[in-house]
């Protein structure tokens, strides 16, 4: 059993990866967890890829349903990825490497709550009327027609 101290550690993984899917900071933050859970092994880090994809799939299909529903595919996320970051943390022994992985949890929660420097759109071609919405929760009106 872990400690507190690392079991909070892995809490704040459970809750980065539920709190980052489906927004800007994913595409950033899901390769970062998949190379900590992999821990340098290629297979394990593609398992741990398409794990975090079904995570994403199922809270994004949740949030379509009742809220309760969405409640309990929230927490039923958190607790399973909670849960592989203890087996993470209870897995290795040596000192260091147990450090280098009690600081990743929080790391990632620190990274998902960044806000995201890419805020450009390039290399796009548009041909007829085009809405482009680059931002943290701002509001865009869009109006496509003729002026008068």
């Amino acid at each position: 059993m872990l400690e507190a101290a690392l079991a909070a550690m892995a809490a704040a993984g459970g809750t980065a990866v539920v709190q980052s899917a489906g927004t800007d900071t994913w595409r950033g933050f899901r390769p970062r967890a998949a190379r900590l859970a992999g821990r340098g092994d290629q297979a394990r880090e593609t398992a741990e890829l398409q794990r975090l994809d079904r995570s994403a799939a199922a809270l994004e299909v949740a949030s379509t349903d009742d809220p309760q529903a969405t409640e309990h595919t929230r927490i039923a996320q958190e607790a399973s990825w909670q849960n592989r970051f203890e087996a993470l943390l209870e897995s290795t022994s040596d000192p260091q490497e147990r450090t280098r992985l009690v600081e990743s949890p929080v790391e990632l929660a620190a990274a998902d709550s960044a806000p995201s420097s890419d805020r450009s759109v390039s290399g796009n071609s548009f041909y007829g009327p085009t809405a482009i919405r680059v931002g943290d929760n701002n509001q865009q009106d869009n109006r496509f027609g003729r002026l008068q």
